[in-house]
């Protein structure tokens, strides 16, 4: 076992225990960054002046009668920025535009004594424009040669030969919906400047080290002027990974201005209309199976809405392209991305980051082509796994190691759930109940761990013991609820081989750890354990030298454990705060800066081939549904999943993500449908969901009636801290099993073999079109000789378009 992933006697990593802050959290004494406007003296609130069209060329704003409003202290405009009028890392989100780019754009902010104040003050500023057309729509970005960003290409072995070989080809057409996070805690920033103008923000951000950059480059300074705390979040998902850094400029900028701390927070309603989403995307593609249902060939081509900047819409497209394949080897492969540029906000990363979305296009092809090819959609999926001993690579060229665990997982989700027997139960339900209908379907996930951009792959950490034997940890990632910082804890006390409550854990910022990666693409805890246990190593090893000096033995044979240092064959031991007392006399560092390099990785984006990954996370899930036929409204009655975490670093903590992502995934899916105003009229490009009222968001109804989570056993990660795998995206795959479950229980209204085409989100309006899709073929007595085209009452674009064989 490698050092990394070996565990010491007595480890504190893998006890069940709960979030660090889950007392503060339930109390409501938990501090988030808006909180801290209460503590702070003589603050200015921000509030933007946005402009309710598409798009369009600003020609003037006054800002006159603004500043006549009492308690408006200044507004900020372009003019004002001393650096760089960008809030983006590729140089395309001026954040002070002339061109407004999608209905809500900000162009100018107003500061004020209230939030009040500063709200008449930006309705009170004047903004002329020359309104420019609009492109709202994916479709129409595609009928518009609307594209930017780049155009990859990915292709594995001969696919025209692929196809020659195959015994099916089918064609079909995919376009699925994007997601609002929806976190509870909207954007926030609060920015004060000391008697050297040095600026420290407080931030509610992902990645405070790129905030750090955004916000310098714009004021004109070098990043040492500017400091970046994220105290916790009250949720991320993606969502503050790259855009708080413009938000945060902004309240730096106004500090800047008036020597005052500023206090930037949105509310909801504009948190949701200026805020990026998860990707929809458009999907076309071709497929050829051979005369056993396995896959020969695949040739696709995946466009991404981007919206109106690049943001990250080039890496959510290429992990997108990379996980196209799932749990499936395709001997050959051709698929291409674009990204669409359309006038909606420019979305962003969202958990899973592109994974999701390349998944679910070879999930759909899937649940599409087995009733076309005779075959139970489980069994379609099950013929096309990676195997183990096949030397199969993914499309991109990366071996897929420990193919065995997709099978594990797999059977023990079929054998947990009972799967034989309940599909006999369903099938005996189905026929005694002509109006409803029951389904049961199971689906995996394969999900690479790590950055795209190797260079992100990596972590520090800065470990400070005290003389009482106290431990303060830092390290470059942030909270926002996962429980990363009850993982570093873990893995802090388990290297020390001390007890959890000698540690505690400082907030994030960038002076005590510089040049972090984002809290994202689930390697919080790889990145960020692997520098704490460096870290923490390092002090070990100087504390096992003085040890061994005062229990007369070499250093090699003492071992601190549960505080405690002690010599393997004796009976002679040290105290844990004794032992690092008289190290501080005998003037031993007591302090370490902790750094850890993810190996084995390569990456070549032009050619599109390599390892990116460092391994594969892996999960198995089985939904049964019962749907209405009336009204197509449904409800999950239960969920097994058995998931890959490799050795638990916190095994409460990664059951609670299991079931969070699962339900997240579940929402993205089913109930979760954004709407924009695409009419000719004065609100055109206007998002019409914005707010819980009018975007449907998962809550206890959606949840499962029995949920059952189960983590892989005897599933060490060598080469991971603490042999542990991640936990935060993968589990929002799993919930692919639910779409799937919904279409098999809209075909069930069909004859024996029917197919159903299925849109997403799969509401209970577009699964009752599904069962009228269903009901038709019967009527039309060809059963299951072609899928049943899905409608959706004349909504353009909400799902697949029909299937076309040869």
């Amino acid at each position: 076992m490698s050092q990394l992933s070996e565990r010491p006697e007595k480890p504190v990593v893998g006890v069940a225990m709960p979030h660090e802050s889950a007392v503060q959290h339930v109390t409501g004494t938990a501090l988030y960054t808006d909180d801290l406007v209460q503590r702070t003296k003589d603050v200015l609130h921000a509030h933007p002046v946005q402009v309710m069209k598409a798009r369009g060329r600003v020609t003037a704003v006054r800002t006159g009668a603004a500043l006549a409003v009492p308690g408006v202290v200044r507004v900020l405009t372009g003019a004002d920025v001393p650096g760089v009028n960008d809030a983006g890392m590729k140089h395309d989100e001026p954040l002070f535009p002339d061109e407004v780019m999608f209905h809500g754009h900000a162009v100018a902010w107003v500061l004020g004594e209230t939030l009040e104040a500063a709200r008449i003050g930006a309705a009170a500023v004047e903004v002329d424009l020359e309104e420019l057309p609009s492109v709202i729509t994916l479709q129409d970005a595609i009928a518009a040669d609307s594209y930017h960003g780049a155009r990859p290409v990915m292709t594995h072995g001969d696919v025209d030969a692929g196809f020659a070989d195959s015994a099916h080809v089918f064609t079909g057409e995919f376009q699925f919906s994007g997601q609002e996070h929806f976190y509870l805690e909207t954007h926030a920033a609060l920015a004060q400047v000391d008697e050297n103008g040095q600026v420290f923000i407080q931030s509610s951000t992902q990645h405070p080290s790129e905030t750090q950059e955004i916000v310098a480059h714009v004021l004109g300074v070098p990043a040492h002027e500017v400091t970046v705390q994220c105290l916790r979040m009250g949720g991320g998902f993606g969502g503050k990974e790259m855009q708080p850094h413009g938000f945060a400029a902004v309240a730096a900028l106004g500090a800047k201005l008036t020597g005052r701390p500023v206090r930037f927070r949105l509310n909801r309603t504009q948190d949701l209309t200026m805020s990026g989403k998860r990707h929809g995307f458009h999907a076309t593609w071709r497929i050829g199976f051979d005369a056993e249902g396995r896959i020969q060939a695949l040739d696709a081509t995946l466009v991404a809405d981007g919206g109106w900047s690049l943001d990250l819409s080039e890496p959510v497209l290429a992990r997108a392209l990379c996980h196209i394949d799932n749990t499936y080897w395709i001997p050959s492969a051709r698929v291409a991305g674009r990204i669409a540029k359309t006038n909606t906000v420019s979305n962003t990363a969202f958990r899973g980051f592109g994974g999701p979305q390349g998944m679910l296009v070879i999930e759909d092809i899937l649940g599409r082509c087995a009733p076309r090819l005779g075959l139970d959609p489980r069994e379609l999926r099950e013929r096309n796994f990676y195997r183990p001993g096949q030397g199969q690579t993914t499309p991109y060229g990366q071996p897929v190691t420990q193919p065995e665990r997709i099978t594990a997982a797999w059977q023990q989700v079929l054998d947990r759930a009972g799967f034989a027997d309940r599909e006999r139960e369903i099938a005996a339900f189905n026929a005694a109940h002509p109006h409803t209908k029951r389904a049961l379907a199971i689906t995996g996930v394969k999900f690479g761990i790590s950055f795209n951009l190797t260079a992100f792959n990596q972590g520090g950490a800065l470990v400070l013991i005290y003389k009482d034997g106290s431990v303060l940890i830092n390290h470059g990632g942030t909270e926002m609820g996962q429980g990363l910082h009850t993982k570093m804890l873990q893995v802090a006390a388990t290297t020390l081989g001390i007890p959890l409550h000698k540690v505690r854990l400082a907030p994030t910022r960038t002076d005590k750890v510089p040049n972090t990666s984002a809290t994202a693409a689930s390697s919080g805890a790889d990145l960020n354990g692997g520098a704490v246990k460096n870290a923490c190593e390092q002090l070990r090893e100087r504390l096992l030298r003085v040890a061994a000096s005062q229990l007369g033995a070499n250093a090699s044979d003492v071992r601190i454990v549960e505080g405690v240092a002690r010599t393997l064959g004796s009976d002679r031991e040290l105290a844990w705060d004794d032992l690092v007392h008289t190290a501080y006399f005998q003037r031993v560092q007591l302090s370490a800066a902790g750094y850890y390099r993810t190996e084995g990785l390569h990456w070549d984006a032009k050619t599109f081939q390599g390892s990116p990954f460092k391994y594969f996370a892996i999960g198995a899930a089985a939904t049964e549904v019962e749907v209405d036929g009336f009204t197509g409204a449904y409800r999950i009655r239960r969920v097994d999943i058995v998931h890959d975490v490799g050795d638990s670093l916190s095994p409460l903590i990664d059951i609670g993500q299991i079931e969070g992502g699962f339900v997240q995934g579940a929402g993205w899916l089913t109930l979760e449908d954004l709407r924009w105003d695409t009419g000719d009229g004065p609100n055109r490009g206007r998002l019409l969901t914005q707010a819980a009222s009018t975007y449907k968001l998962p809550s206890f109804s959606e949840m499962p009636e029995e949920f059952n989570v189960t983590l892989l056993e005897n599933a060490t990660e060598e080469g991971a801290v603490f042999g542990s795998k991640a936990v935060g995206e993968p589990p929002l795959m799993l919930a692919f099993s639910v779409r799937e479950a919904l279409r098999q229980a809209a075909a069930a209204f069909g004859p024996k073999g029917t197919g159903v085409e299925l849109a997403s989100p799969a509401t209970p309006e577009a699964v009752y079109w599904a069962i009228e899709s269903a009901r038709r073929a019967g009527s039309a007595g060809n059963g299951g000789a072609r899928d049943a085209a899905a409608s959706d009452g004349g909504r353009v674009g909400a799902g697949a378009k029909a299937l076309s064989g040869a």
